[in-house]
């Protein structure tokens, strides 16, 4: 098949042509051609729009999928589809299932089962057996069957000997270990934030020392194994304050934060809805301004939507029982391009959601420039919309995006010889 994308502005910085506005012709797996303007015929297809925008493909680095043992709130399919609706080519999924994803087996059933798909996946093996936190994972198997990296999700490791050893093992192959920093004897039975918000509800809160706690260890675990190390879903203001000292020092650390704690508050959980409770719960206006003061500073990395299927019994039940999560793949990047805009350049946006997550877990990037693969999503940054339930593909609709104006939306991806657009 030979796609051409008519008057497509390029936003990728490895490219001679960044910035530009130009034709591209795809033909199978391959950019052919870049120029002003391009001669085609018949069979080709055109792909136009009045502000195309196109970038290398984008790359999640934390998703949750249900696949195996709880396909009814994710399959593999279900969960792939959402990212490509998202705008994503690649995603790289926790090991968080039944079973766990704790050896080379696992790790090759989830290679084979989406292997056919457009979206890419990498697997993440967990650290330990059963993500018990207690007994290390069989670190080297799983390397040698496709692992990029290794966590337990948010079962944090609390034994710190464990995660000493966690640290020393996989800085040898070369692999980051994920962490969730959260101290659950301060954050066992919390719903929300703890603060005024907590109080007025009649909730238990959730301390910001209960990440800030658990990130000191890590970090000083880290600094004594020299180990590499990579920190999801950052939400507090000192824990920003953590992550730069310990850059400062030279540490091979990175961070990512989530759509969701950069552009929600506590606020949000007035009316007690459980599509706002999540883990780490929103934090406090202050949080979210840090947060993206952070993002500005470059001390956060990367964004993740952090995508967490709930089966909606679990959702549609008092605020105390209700599990927390939100899915995110489809709204992530009008959330972020909402929210980051005048603060950063569009590159800047797309580079969080692309090169930055894929040379922290070491996955090739490719290039937009003749010659190179076509691994590419298509987007335009300046549509307002809003999210509804229909723009979902998850099997899971647990979305706290529902209702609200986003900006920015996918047109489409192109992987593997194969182009997707959104309808």
């Amino acid at each position: 098949m030979r796609i051409l994308l008519k008057n497509a502005i390029i936003i990728d910085s490895e490219s001679s042509h960044n910035g530009l506005k130009k034709d591209i012709l795809i033909e199978g797996n391959t950019i052919k051609e870049i120029s002003n303007s391009i001669k085609i015929s018949d069979d080709t297809k055109i792909v136009e729009d009045n502000n195309l925008y196109v970038s290398t493909g984008w790359f999640d680095c934390n998703v949750n999928f249900g696949e195996p043992g709880y396909e009814h709130i994710e399959t593999i399919e279900s969960g792939l589809n959402a990212a490509a609706k998202g705008g994503f080519t690649s995603v790289a999924v926790m090991p968080n299932t039944e079973p766990t994803i704790d050896n080379s087996s696992g790790i090759h059933f989830l290679r084979e089962k989406s292997k056919e798909h457009i979206v890419d996946l990498f697997p993440i093996g967990a650290l330990t057996k059963k993500c018990k936190g207690e007994e290390l994972a069989e670190s080297y198997d799983m390397v040698e069957a496709g692992a990029i990296a290794f966590s337990d999700n948010k079962n944090t490791v609390t034994n710190s000997d464990t995660m000493k050893l966690a640290l020393l093992y996989n800085k040898e192959l070369g692999k980051k270990v994920i962490a969730f920093p959260d101290t659950k004897d301060l954050s066992g039975g919390a719903h929300i934030n703890e603060g005024i918000k907590s109080t007025q509800l009649g909730l238990k809160g959730n301390p910001s020392l209960s990440e800030e706690l658990q990130l000191s260890r890590d970090i000083s675990l880290m600094r004594y194994t020299k180990g590499n190390l990579h920190i999801q879903n950052i939400s507090t203001h000192n824990s920003i304050s953590l992550i730069e000292n310990a850059k400062k020092e030279g540490m091979q650390i990175s961070c990512h934060v989530t759509p969701h704690h950069i552009s929600l508050t506590e606020d949000e959980l007035d009316d007690f809805d459980t599509l706002f409770k999540v883990k780490p719960p929103l934090r406090s206006k202050k949080d979210v301004e840090a947060l993206k003061l952070a993002i500005k500073k470059g001390i956060i990395d990367a964004i993740s939507s952090d995508h967490t299927p709930i089966n909606i019994e679990d959702k549609k039940c008092e605020f105390e029982y209700a599990k927390p999560g939100t899915i995110g793949l489809e709204s992530c990047f009008g959330v972020i391009n909402r929210e980051l805009e005048g603060d950063i350049s569009i590159e800047e946006i797309i580079n969080l959601i692309n090169s930055n997550p894929k040379n922290i877990f070491g996955i090739k990037n490719t290039k937009i420039e003749e010659g190179e693969k076509a691994n590419l999503t298509l987007f335009n940054p300046d549509i307002k919309w809003i999210f509804t339930e229909k723009d979902i593909m998850s099997k899971s609709k647990n979305s706290m995006f529902i209702k609200k104006e986003l900006k920015g939306k996918v047109i489409g991806i192109y992987n593997k010889g194969r182009l997707l657009l959104n309808a």
